[in-house]
């Protein structure tokens, strides 16, 4: 890749949004980040795409569910490297108010490398642009 690509692929990261049985909490709250100006996360150089195929980062969402764990798992694998996954909110990181639950497996790290957690029930859009933030940086140094 040339200079000039290099440079440019690197400043504009695309997000990708993996709901993973949440109740709809930290999905409201990512979605504030992308359509409210006052925590618009294009600032960062990041733009949400439609396919997992075109992210370098994925955002996830919601505990781990028996229903959807093998789609969250196919889904992942579709996003090209170098890839970095976000977890937003408690429920990835621990599950949340559903751990003991049935449907409910584990926390995500089980299944997926999380490289940045935020948490909060729903996290704070300023906390998730401060998650993404930290992403776009791993997402730097792995080209």
């Amino acid at each position: 890749m040339s200079d000039l690509l290099q440079k440019i692929v690197k400043k504009s990261p695309w997000i990708y949004r993996i709901n993973a049985g949440s109740c709809n909490g930290c999905d409201v709250e990512m979605a504030t980040t992308a359509l409210i100006p006052r925590y618009d996360i294009e600032r960062l150089g990041c733009k949400y795409c439609g396919s997992p195929k075109h992210a370098d980062i994925v955002l996830i969402s919601g505990p781990v569910t028996a229903v959807v764990k093998e789609k969250v798992l196919r889904v992942y694998n579709e996003i090209p490297n170098p890839k970095v996954v976000v977890a937003v909110g408690i429920c990835p990181i621990s599950g949340g108010v559903f751990r003991d639950s049935y449907a409910v497996e584990t926390q995500l790290d089980a299944y997926i490398p999380v490289d940045v957690n935020v948490p909060g029930c729903p996290p704070r859009p300023q906390a998730i642009i401060d998650g993404v933030a930290m992403a776009v940086e791993i997402w730097k140094t792995r080209f």
